[in-house]
């Protein structure tokens, strides 16, 4: 009989991606359960997964937080009961506070507890939890805040990638004309929104360009007029399961510093201009664009110092620098090519024997 595994998750694509890749990894070997939140669920393909909602409140600091510390009370008897009825062996949480009551359950029935953290900086709940975990599985042995104490808890294995990004690496890009993509999330980054168009209008009378641009709901018909109207090729759009596609089809990317976005950009050899958002908890974006930027990948911009004249000569710079810019795709190469699906399996496998 195999054992049977429950994998904590929830809230952004962040936490919920890595969840669905592990899952896939472990399928074979594990009968495997994803509990997420109801914001969770959007990014998990539920018709094919098994999956349970333990919809963990935000602990926020207010008034309701009696409210809230009772709920989460409630959830972790919820739990329980969730943990005993399916006859879990292993629960790994993705971290992040819907973590909580599941870990906390998982204590008290003496499951063995794994840890992922895919940030620079360890989130809290995977350091409240560290104590009690095996292993916390990490992209990189050199994790900001992290405890001395229990560095020893520390395994590393290749960035989580999405099965669909090894089948395409290969492929060739299909448009000849430079493209660049700006990823700002299905809500868009405000900033981006403000800035960017107006700076691509200017260098597209030096260099042609193409742009594709995620933005908010409500930006996309202004985008894709403005765009249109400056005879610039255009994709515009709010959020796509293709996004790997879209990627793939660019030169230059500029995002923000989530832990996921940033592995799969640089995992298809995209240099990229990297933005974090400045109120991320414990500026743990800006870690991850750094980790990048030490081997010489990508650039990092703080976003206190961004507006359209200074972006305009900085990516002018870049692109025409073509020397600087091969040099980013040849460090990206090397820092990827051990990454295989195959590998990060077994790997993956090695941990949680």
């Amino acid at each position: 009989m195999r054992e049977k595994i429950l994998i904590s998750t929830g809230g952004s694509g962040g936490h919920v991606i890595p969840a669905s890749i592990i899952q896939e990894h472990l399928k074979i070997k594990y009968d495997v359960i994803i509990s997420s939140d109801l914001r969770g669920l959007k990014y998990l393909d539920i018709s094919n997964l098994k999956v349970v909602v333990i919809d963990t409140p935000k602990l926020k600091k207010s008034i309701l937080l009696p409210f809230i510390i009772l709920k989460i009370i409630f959830f972790t008897f919820k739990s329980l009961y969730l943990l005993k009825r399916e006859k879990i062996q292993i629960l790994i949480s993705t971290g992040g506070y819907m973590s909580l009551p599941l870990c906390l359950a998982a204590k008290i029935l003496n499951i063995k507890i794994f840890l992922l953290e895919p940030n620079m900086t360890i989130g809290r709940a995977n350091k409240f939890f560290l104590k009690f975990c095996e292993k916390i599985i990490c992209y990189s042995s050199k994790i900001n805040s992290f405890p001395s104490k229990f560095k020893n808890k520390i395994t590393t294995i290749h960035p989580l990638i999405r099965k669909k990004y090894y089948e395409i690496k290969t492929r060739e890009k299909k448009n000849e004309i430079f493209t660049l993509i700006v990823i700002g999330g299905s809500q868009g980054a405000k900033i981006f929104d403000e800035i960017i168009h107006e700076t691509i209008i200017k260098i597209s009378k030096k260099i042609p360009l193409k742009i594709i641009h995620q933005t908010s709901e409500k930006n996309i018909n202004f985008l894709k007029n403005f765009y249109s109207e400056n005879k610039i090729e255009n994709i515009v759009f709010n959020f796509t399961q293709n996004l790997d596609e879209l990627i793939k089809e660019s030169d230059l990317c500029i995002t923000r510093a989530g832990a996921s976005s940033l592995a799969e950009i640089a995992f298809l050899n995209k240099p990229f201009v990297a933005i974090p958002l400045p109120t991320s908890k414990d500026n743990h974006q800006f870690e991850n664009a750094n980790y990048y930027k030490n081997k010489d990948c990508c650039w990092l911009i703080d976003q206190s110092n961004f507006n359209e004249q200074k972006f305009y000569v900085f990516l002018l710079d870049i692109l025409e620098n073509k020397e600087i810019f091969l040099k980013k795709i040849k460090k990206l190469e090397n820092l990827n090519y051990q990454n295989t699906w195959n590998n990060v399996n077994q790997n993956l496998l090695e941990i949680i024997r």
